[in-house]
């Protein structure tokens, strides 16, 4: 649908074949009797003629070319009135969406961020188009262009969806079905010309849209620039414009660096007491096979252990949890605000039709209680059976991934100790162990989404939204796990159940692996590293090379199809289906929530995660930028008000970040330690080491030797480890309120709607209530009260006349 022309127009294209030297389009493979599938086209086709579509004969110079689908302005006044599409009513400056360019202003700071992008879409208020009323609104006496390209590929889309080309009981409707019965091989929006800019000087107001988002947005010398958000959502649509927005507005600011933080003498008194213990502590063997060694060879990695366990980056974590508390909230107002400026604040999605898959495998029909047709129907206690049966297929393989994720540090760590490797010198295996498991996770997660979305079409959704709720679940749940389960269990099981000398804790015959002296918060950061730096890295390669890989791996395709036939340059609707299909928003959305997760739950570990996650969303909208411009097919404009089930996703994740710093850094038992002991932290290395058991001593001729353990010579735990366990439950709890009261003060004070949107919608429902007003006489009145009598002479003519200010409409008040 769609173009530079004023008409919308629908392409749908069947794949060519070639025979004996002679270009023809493939018989469609039939699986029902009587060649059905000719007069489900034959059929359809007259349905949308008589729907009110106009239909142009068009010839493909390569391949079998449907007819050009083009509404006329009665079906657009009409669909324009079912759609609850907006009319604009009186026009207004388009304000300035990002905020930081406002606190620039009012500091009369440069802003090096901005750049004037030309042809701004004008913004109006508007209200709910009513063709009874269509003299009131703004520009509806230019036909050609009172509906934009955006709202034609809208109602054609619905035209197309609604448009019934067999049997109704049996829910053959729609155009989605006849792709899916690959009736037709493609329906798309046409891109409104080349993105390429003309070789020859032109003015940027002379650009079509297309290349305006090439030249001011998709380009890598923008990545400093702010996003021309009203342009994206001129010509994609309110849903892929609130992707953007949320992920300009995503990257937490970059944290300082560990490194440069100066070195508490109290606190680097630990440190200094491993490095010069020389032979002091003589640690217990690792394995049953192994050595003893002495503390002092740990000296490198306690050195580096200080930059990620300081107190600078215990409350850099607790920032980055009050600052994902406050995006969230920040967001609301934002997406509230985009609503409005958008015109999508009240969009509700009307009664949905049933997807043709399930329209296509559902056993029964049933009256629709709402719309009173009758609709395909799948019995209720056979869809909640499915349901959980595939929720165990669901526990089973978390389990089945949980378990490798878990263990496969634990392995590294078994192999390392019977291998008689030292504790100082373990860093190559770790970073080996945790490289394959990122292939691991790599391969894992395409698995899972392939199980994901079987799972999801056999538990028979009946609409879109709720199948896609639904898909977006599981797939969260088996990344989550996927991705998170190694650092988990490095952050919150390794060295927990490690038993003493003499009694250790075993796991299929093999002791469980325990932290070094250090702490396990620098193999933590490591694996950190590689997954959430690797996956990114990965992906943006993904991103960059398969796009590319595949229109050239289709473009040469077609290119053997047309040989030497074409002499001239093919018409718009071939070059746009030689583009890629938009694949949609999923995967972007999945990335990005699951970068969240590393940077508010694992930060303590990692402080640099929200510096990496800030340049990657710096390429990725680069990257998905060109994509949309460049590469793909031009998608359907949906409309959207926020980013749906995703906001609820990342509501979990920014409550869960206080574990990682109670369970896993040494920042409390040092505090403890401090306030019991002594505040200079004197004799802490000694402290924290036990000695083993007098019974391993005499048994095995093995050596009195110590392990990083609060317990007595008996081997049981102290009065200290009890405290400790309270106060890192209570900090979790503390941290936890303090958190949740926060988040309500913050909701309770900042409003989710801001106070001049609030002015806004009032004065657009004031304006609305005056163009809908059914008794002219006194529309004419309020308007002669509150504008000149050239501008209510012109008002009787064409529109209604502007509404009093608000001033003057406080004043009456």
């Amino acid at each position: 649908w769609g173009g530079s022309q004023p008409l919308a127009r629908c392409r749908k294209v069947r794949p060519p074949k070639k025979r004996r030297g002679k270009l023809a389009a493939p018989k469609a493979r039939d699986d029902r009797p009587g060649g059905h599938r000719e007069h489900w086209k034959s059929k359809f086709l007259n349905n949308l003629r008589d729907a009110g579509l106009l239909m142009e004969k068009v010839r493909g110079e390569t391949y079998t070319v449907g007819p050009a689908l083009s509404a006329p302005w009665d079906v657009l006044v009409y669909y324009a009135e079912e759609l609850c599409m907006r009319a604009p009513l009186q026009a207004q400056p388009n304000p300035d969406q990002n905020s930081s360019a406002e606190v620039l202003r009012q500091l009369r700071i440069p802003n090096a961020l901005h750049q004037h992008v030309p042809n701004k879409p004008p913004d109006y208020y508007t209200c709910a188009f009513r063709r009874s009323k269509l003299d009131k609104f703004l520009g509806s006496d230019s036909r050609d262009s009172y509906f934009s390209n955006t709202q034609r590929h809208c109602i054609v889309s619905e035209i197309l969806a609604r448009t019934v080309y067999g049997k109704r009981k049996r829910a053959e409707i729609g155009i989605n079905r006849l792709l899916n019965e690959r009736v037709y091989a493609a329906a798309f929006p046409l891109h409104e010309g080349p993105f390429e800019t003309p070789e020859s000087e032109v003015p940027d107001e002379a650009l079509n849209p297309r290349q305006v988002l090439y030249r001011f947005w998709a380009q890598w010398g923008c990545w400093y620039r702010y996003q021309p958000l009203d342009h994206i959502r001129e010509y994609f649509g309110e849903k892929i414009a609130i992707y953007f927005a949320w992920l300009g507005e995503n990257p937490p600011p970059p944290p300082p660096l560990p490194h440069c933080h100066r070195p508490h003498p109290v606190l680097a008194l630990p440190r200094q007491e491993i490095c010069e213990s020389g032979g002091q502590f003589l640690m217990c063997p690792l394995c049953d096979t192994c050595e003893t060694w002495n503390i002092s060879e740990i000296c490198p990695m306690a050195k580096v252990g200080y930059l990620f366990d300081h107190p600078g980056t215990v409350f850099f974590s607790v920032f980055m949890s009050f600052w994902a508390v406050t995006f969230l909230e920040y967001w609301k107002r934002k997406s509230a605000t985009l609503a409005h400026h958008w015109d999508c604040l009240d969009f509700q999605e009307e009664e949905e039709r049933p997807r043709p898959e399930f329209a296509a495998m559902a056993p029964q029909m049933e009256q629709n209680p709402i719309t009173g047709v009758k609709e395909p129907h799948f019995p209720k206690q056979d869809r909640l059976s499915r349901m959980l049966t595939g929720s165990m297929a669901i526990v089973i393989m978390v389990r089945r991934r949980a378990w490798p994720g878990l263990m496969s540090p634990a392995r590294e760590g078994w192999r390392r100790a019977r291998a008689g490797h030292r504790p100082g010198l373990a860093g190559d295996q770790t970073r080996s162990s945790t490289l394959v498991n990122l292939a691991l996770i790599l391969l894992m997660s395409q698995v899972y989404t392939s199980l994901a979305e079987k799972l999801t079409r056999w538990e028979m959704h009946r609409t879109q939204t709720l199948h896609e709720d639904a898909f977006t679940f599981k797939v969260f749940i088996f990344q989550f796990v996927n991705f998170y389960s190694s650092p988990f269990y490095v952050a919150f099981f390794k060295g927990r159940f490690v038993g003493y000398p003499g009694q250790y804790g075993t796991l299929l015959g093999l002791r469980n692996e325990e932290c070094g002296p250090g702490g396990c918060l620098i193999e933590l950061a490591q694996q950190l590293f590689i997954i959430m730096v690797g996956k990114q890295i990965i992906s943006n390669i993904q991103e960059f090379v398969i796009p590319k890989l595949k229109a050239w791996r289709q473009k040469r395709k077609l290119a053997r199809v047309r040989g030497a036939q074409i002499s001239q340059e093919p018409p718009r609707w071939e070059e746009d289906y030689e583009l890629i299909e938009c694949e949609g928003l999923f995967e972007e959305y999945l990335e990005m929530v699951l970068q969240f997760g590393f940077i508010t739950i694992f930060v303590a570990a990692f402080p640099l995660a929200p510096l990496f996650a800030l340049l990657n969303n710096w390429v990725e909208i680069r990257l998905d930028a060109q994509k949309f411009v460049c590469e793909y097919r031009r998608p359907v404009a949906y409309r959207a008000q926020d980013i749906g089930v995703w906001f609820l996703i990342l509501e979990v994740l920014a409550q869960i970040s206080a574990f990682l710093i109670a369970f896993t850094s040494d920042f409390l038992p040092r505090l403890l330690y401090q306030y019991e002991h002594d505040s200079q932290l004197q004799g802490y290395v000694n402290f924290t080491l036990a000695y083993s058991p007098l019974r391993y001593v005499a048994t095995g001729n093995h050596t009195l030797c110590r392990y990083k353990a609060f317990r007595d010579a008996n081997g049981n735990y102290t009065l200290f480890y009890w405290k400790l366990l309270a106060v890192r439950l209570g900090f979790i709890i503390a941290f936890e309120h303090v958190v949740f009261s926060c988040l309500r003060l913050i909701d309770w004070l900042v409003p989710d709607v801001p106070g001049s949107l609030e002015l806004k919608i009032k004065r657009e429902r004031y304006l609305a209530k005056q163009a809908l007003a059914d008794n002219q006489e006194v529309l004419l009145t309020v308007s002669r009260d509150s504008a000149s009598p050239g501008q209510c002479a012109r008002s009787q003519r064409a529109r209604v006349c502007p509404g009093p200010s608000v001033k003057q409409k406080r004043a009456s008040e």
